[in-house]
C-alpha cells in the first residue's frame, strides 16, 4: 500500500468516525507495522517490523488480562516479578534498572504496591539513602496467582505454533540476539 493510499485511509477512517484524543481506532482501522513496507524493503527491517508488530500483540492482550483478572497493570506484575526473583529484596536503583524505566517510575510503582500491601521498603542501616523493597506475604499471594495465570495466557497465545516451530523461532531469536550483544559492543 503506498503512502497516499495509507494516508487516505487513514484520512477516511477519521471522517467516519469523528475522533476523540486518547481513544484508539477500532481494530480493523488499525494498519500493521509490516504493511507500511513495501514488498521490495529489506527483509532485516520487514523482520523488525514483524517482531514488533507480535510484541505488541502479545502485551495488549497481557494488558488487558490483567486488567480484567487482576485489576492490575503489566508494570506492576513485572515489578512484583522481579521481586519474587529476589526474596531478600531489592534496591530501587537495580529495580529501575532491570525494568528499563526511571526511578520516578519505580518509585510510582512501589508507592501504589505498598499502599496495598504487597511490597515493604527497607531502609540500609549502612546506607540511609540506600532503600531495598521485598514482596510482603501478601504480595507473594498474590503474584503466584497471577504469575500461574500470565504463564498460562502465553502458553495459549503461542499455542499456533508447533514445538519445533517455537524451538526453531526460539534459537533464531537467539543467534540474532548474541550477534546484536556481539557487534554492539561499543
Amino acid at each position: 500500500m503506498s503512502k497516499s493510499t495509507h494516508a487516505k485511509k487513514l484520512a477516511a477512517a477519521s471522517d467516519a468516525k469523528p475522533s476523540r484524543k486518547g481513544v484508539a481506532l477500532p481494530a480493523e482501522n488499525v494498519v500493521d507495522l509490516e504493511m507500511s513496507t513495501g514488498a521490495d524493503s529489506h527483509m532485516g527491517l520487514r523482520l523488525w517490523l514483524r517482531m514488533l508488530t507480535t510484541t505488541n500483540l502479545v502485551q495488549a492482550e497481557l494488558r488487558k488480562r490483567l486488567r480484567t483478572e487482576f485489576d492490575t497493570t503489566l508494570p506492576r506484575f513485572d515489578l512484583m516479578a522481579q521481586l519474587e526473583r529476589h526474596p531478600e529484596g531489592l534496591k530501587m536503583t537495580e529495580l529501575s534498572r532491570r525494568l528499563m524505566v526511571t526511578g520516578g517510575n519505580v518509585t510510582g510503582i512501589t508507592d501504589q504496591l505498598e499502599k496495598e500491601g504487597l511490597v515493604a521498603r527497607d531502609t540500609d542501616p549502612n546506607d540511609r539513602r540506600s532503600i531495598s523493597v521485598c514482596l510482603t506475604p501478601a504480595g507473594r499471594k498474590a503474584f503466584d496467582a497471577m504469575a500461574v495465570a500470565h504463564e498460562q495466557w502465553v502458553v495459549e497465545m503461542f499455542g499456533g505454533l508447533s514445538l519445533d516451530e517455537k524451538m526453531q523461532t526460539h534459537q533464531d531469536l537467539g543467534k540474532l540476539k548474541q550477534h546484536l550483544l556481539d557487534s554492539l559492543k561499543g
